[in-house]
């Protein structure tokens, strides 16, 4: 059974920092990971994607310079340095193996959900 466990979520105020971990089991980790958001109201958005290797991170515009995706392969886990936060970063953060196609980064066809981590930034 595979299983997608995100979390490091919380609230914080406008310009702080968290950092996410999501760890994964029932798979095998050898594919690119990352992160996707969804905030209420609005569609899912890819985040960050990286590579097997780790030597190559994909970013969206919005969270270009801000966050930092790495990888633990010996541990199966993924995480997500958010920097400079803004109140426009607010919303449920999952994990799941992804792509990036013309710098969209989507979910892979074997992408599996977890129940998310809550991130909330308050101005």
């Amino acid at each position: 059974q595979v299983q997608m466990v995100e979390s490091g979520g919380g609230s914080v105020q406008a310009g702080g920092s968290l950092r996410l971990s999501c760890t994964a089991s029932g798979l095998t980790f050898d594919t690119a990971m990352g992160w996707f958001r969804q905030a209420p109201g609005k569609e899912r958005e890819g985040v960050s994607c990286i590579t097997w290797s780790g030597d190559t991170p994909y970013y969206a515009d919005s969270v270009l310079g801000r966050f930092t995706i790495s990888r633990d392969n010996a541990k199966n886990t993924v995480y997500l340095q958010m920097n400079s936060l803004k109140p426009e970063d607010t919303a449920m953060y999952y994990c799941a193996a992804c792509v990036s196609v013309a710098g969209i980064i989507l979910p892979s066809s074997v992408a599996h959900w977890g129940q998310g981590t809550q991130v909330t930034v308050s101005s």
